[in-house]
């Protein structure tokens, strides 16, 4: 009879691994359970994909020196107009962007930084996207200040992530 050498060496720091004391634990119930907790968490909590510009929004969202009015979507628009709603957002950044120019304000770098990320993140999420004919033009939304500008964004890009 002939003997494998290659898999007798792989067997025995196999059946060393399957007995030790991690896999001890999943000999019984609760071992299993929090086996497969741990296992299933990390994808629930999926990275959101707008992770960067949420926190670029946060940073420049107490800005003193950024004053403008900007057309601003509604938080709770239909879901079919979603990208739509995005698209406007990251436009009205632009303006913001400008206004940075002019005015060589403080939060210049996180302004284009969420439109970096914004806008690559905006493409990939485009492909997938559903429109709906009842969509607003961006020019069609009321203008508000920057504040309520930079609040509204923040919820409509949440309410992507979930």
């Amino acid at each position: 009879q002939k003997t494998y050498p290659d898999s007798v060496c792989l067997q025995y720091p196999l059946h060393r691994l399957l007995n030790s004391h991690c896999f001890c634990l999943l000999k019984n119930g609760m071992g299993l359970i929090i086996f497969f907790l741990c296992a299933y968490v990390p994808k629930t909590e999926a990275h959101c994909k707008w992770a960067e510009v949420l926190k670029d929004l946060e940073r420049i969202k107490t800005s003193k020196d950024i004053d403008v009015s900007l057309y601003t979507a509604n938080a709770d628009e239909d879901v079919k107009c979603q990208q739509l709603v995005i698209g406007c957002f990251l436009l009205e950044t632009e303006v913001i962007n400008q206004e940075c120019r002019i005015k060589n304000c403080s939060k210049k770098q996180d302004v284009l930084n969420i439109l970096k990320n914004g806008n690559e993140t905006y493409e990939q999420s485009k492909l997938t996207s559903t429109k709906s004919k009842k969509c607003k033009q961006c020019e069609e939304y009321e203008e508000k200040n920057f504040t309520e500008f930079v609040q509204n964004f923040v919820k409509v890009i949440q309410r992507d992530c979930k």
